[in-house]
C-alpha cells in the first residue's frame, strides 16, 4: 500500500501545532527570573519554529537511514541528524553549510 508519488523534497502539509501549554513550559524551564511572561504571539511564533524544527529532524533521520541503506529510522539516525540542525554557533554567520548525510 502507501499513497502518493515520491514527493520530490515537499514537505508535509500538517496542520498540527505544538501544544502552547508545552512551549510555555520548556520556555519558562530556561528563565532565571520566574516571573517572566511570554506573549500569546510569542507562544505561537515558538510552537511553529518548534514544529519545523522537528518536522527538519524527522526528514534529515529519514535521509540518514536511506543513505545507511536502512528500512526504518532509529535513534542513531536521528543522533546523527541532530547537529546538522543544531550545529555550532556562528557557523551560518561564516558560511557553513549542513554537513551531508554520513555513512
Amino acid at each position: 500500500g502507501g499513497g502518493g508519488g515520491g514527493g520530490g523534497g515537499q514537505r508535509p502539509t500538517d496542520t498540527r501545532s505544538v501544544p502552547q501549554g508545552l512551549v510555555s513550559k520548556l520556555l519558562h524551564l530556561h528563565f532565571k527570573d520566574g516571573k517572566t511572561k511570554v506573549s500569546g504571539d510569542a507562544l505561537q511564533l515558538m510552537a511553529e519554529l518548534l514544529k519545523i524544527f522537528v518536522v527538519e529532524a524527522a526528514i534529515r533521520s529519514v535521509r540518514q537511514a536511506q543513505a545507511e541503506d536502512l528500512a526504518c529510522v532509529d535513534v542513531e539516525q536521528l543522533e546523527k541528524a541532530l547537529p546538522q540542525l543544531v550545529g555550532v554557533p556562528g557557523d551560518f554567520l561564516r558560511g557553513g553549510r549542513p554537513a551531508p548525510p554520513t555513512r
